[in-house]
């Protein structure tokens, strides 16, 4: 007896065959449907999506070559096993019928058991296919969530992905103000849901303006523009991205029994990126520029975007920059700090 159920379409246009085969069918425990000719199976089987078509060849109009190259052609039933079933018994109607892409081949007059046999393979088969192709999309899914997409693309498409170095972007970093102190009143489901939250929409913001996050630690968000995909305007992106962050936050503020607030830093310059790990994959972003803009966020104030001299000269005349003046970096002394303002 067949367990997997399946969906078969029978196609013949001598009526006792189509009796025996579908009850031959049903007793296995499969679901026939039934076409008198080609032209009935294109239209039954682009409607029902069957998991296996029995596919005889001698018919009057469209006989069986002609339909299963319909079949093929279409992308709605493509990938659908066809087995003819026929009474062309020569072996170069075999070798026709497996070179227009049928998966098996059964003579009439045929048995019973070996055409149950046979659905039953095939139709195991494809739910093997299935399987390896839903367990891909479930890999490819997770690969894309947790690599930039052209970084995704090429891992799958070579294996490797190689590092690079990037000689015009801008880094970001914002951090929760208070963090430690507001997280030990939440409890963890609460603390979770808030950080989701907030991650969730500046992920939203980011992505809209052709920008990528690298990564979060803990409450700190680290994003870059112009990499892996060098823009000319990195610096104004990630700079409208900064803030449309702090302004929904500060709209989240109104709204939220939950209060917080955020510094940002920027700063441009060149990086090298890469992949780190072999088993547990992370895109990476390395160098002075990284270095740089972290400390900008760490001298900026609660919800105002601190950026470096590099930054507002690429902003001139987009956006409003607002001298600071000198402000002592440890590692690089007094160094030129601007308000971003919009």
């Amino acid at each position: 007896m067949g367990d997997e159920g399946g969906l078969v379409l029978i196609v013949d246009d001598i009526e006792e065959n189509l009796k025996v085969l579908g009850d031959t069918l049903t007793q296995a425990g499969f679901h026939p449907l039934q076409a008198k000719s080609g032209e009935r199976a294109l239209q039954v089987a682009a409607r029902a999506k069957p998991d296996l078509i029995l596919l005889d060849i001698k018919m009057p109009g469209m006989d069986g070559f002609e339909t299963i190259e319909r079949l093929k052609s279409d992308s709605a039933t493509a990938d659908i096993p066809v087995i003819f079933i026929s009474a062309l018994n020569q072996i170069e109607d075999k070798v026709r019928g497996f070179r227009s892409g049928a998966v098996d081949y059964v003579s009439k007059p045929f048995q019973k058991e070996e055409v149950v046999a046979r659905v039953g393979t095939h139709l195991r088969l494809r739910q093997a296919l299935r399987n390896v192709e839903a367990e891909r999309g479930k890999s490819d899914r997770l690969l894309e969530a947790i690599l930039p997409a052209a970084i995704a693309a090429e891992l799958k498409e070579t294996g490797r992905s190689e590092p690079r170095s990037f000689s015009d972007i801008s880094v970001l970093f914002t951090d929760l103000v208070d963090f430690t102190r507001q997280a030990a009143e939440l409890s963890p489901v609460e603390l979770i849901a808030e950080l989701n939250d907030i991650v969730g929409a500046f992920d939203a913001i980011v992505r809209e303006r052709g920008c990528e996050r690298i990564k979060t630690i803990g409450d700190a968000y680290f994003a870059v523009c112009g990499i892996p995909e060098p823009r000319a305007d990195h610096a104004e992106r990630l700079a409208s991205a900064a803030l449309a962050m702090r302004d929904w936050l500060a709209a989240r503020n109104e709204r939220s029994q939950v209060r917080w607030l955020m510094r940002l830093g920027m700063h441009s310059g060149d990086a090298v990126a890469g992949i780190v790990g072999t088993s547990k994959y992370i895109f990476d972003v390395f160098g002075d520029t990284v270095n740089m803009a972290s400390r900008l966020e760490s001298a900026s104030e609660p919800m105002r975007v601190n950026v470096s001299a590099a930054t507002a000269a690429l902003l001139a005349g987009k956006a409003a920059c607002v001298p600071r003046g000198p402000v002592e970096v440890k590692g690089a002394g007094p160094t030129e700090m601007f308000w971003l303002e919009g």
